[in-house]
């Protein structure tokens, strides 16, 4: 099933997400409902509070960026990439040099900025049967992954741009508050 994207605005874009257990409700149909839902935005990752779920929870595709990648593009040294579901995850360790990337989120559309994120990212995590992995992600994947983390630290990628940029953007972003915006995908406006 398709779930509505939250817009920027909504108040649970920026709580710090809670833990969940094995005993989750339908958690199974849940990942599948947020695997058909990023691929209907044509997202590269998707976390639960965008779909008004205040739980760590955020599903990845990377994959897709290299096999829609154009021979000109730039090569990452994470590709193929990975496709997976990280539940209760916590960054371990952040490294490598820092890299400047042009980031956009569904929660906020029609706007991308420059972010700058760490080349490396080690998470530990549990994947949908709830087994336990500590693993090093690289490249595009430690990017779309550090910016789906954020989301359940309730941060979004507009929080790493300059104050001045920000307030630039003002204007955009009250207009995605108050659902003046168009997109191809469902969205809704919360408090």
């Amino acid at each position: 099933m398709i779930l509505p994207i939250v817009a920027y605005g909504a108040a649970i874009l920026r709580k710090v997400s809670e833990p969940i257990t094995p005993e989750y409700p339908n958690l199974k149909g849940l990942i599948e409902d947020m695997w058909e839902t990023m691929y209907e935005s044509n997202g590269v990752g998707l976390a639960a509070p965008q779909i008004n779920k205040n739980i760590r929870l955020f599903v990845v595709d990377s994959e897709q960026i290299f096999a829609n990648a154009e021979p000109e593009d730039e090569i990452y040294p994470d590709a193929p990439g990975v496709k997976r579901a990280f539940i209760n995850a916590q960054i371990v360790e952040l490294s490598g040099k820092e890299w400047v990337y042009n980031e956009g989120c569904l929660s906020i559309p029609k706007i991308r900025e420059d972010v700058t994120r760490h080349e490396t990212v080690t998470l530990s995590y549990v994947d949908d049967n709830f087994v336990a992995h500590t693993e090093t992600f690289s490249g595009m994947t430690a990017r779309v992954i550090l910016h789906e983390y954020d989301h359940i630290e309730g941060k979004l990628f507009i929080d790493y741009i300059k104050p001045l940029r920000r307030k630039m953007l003002q204007g955009k972003l009250n207009d995605i508050n108050k659902g003046k915006v168009r997109v191809d995908y469902k969205m809704i406006q919360l408090k």
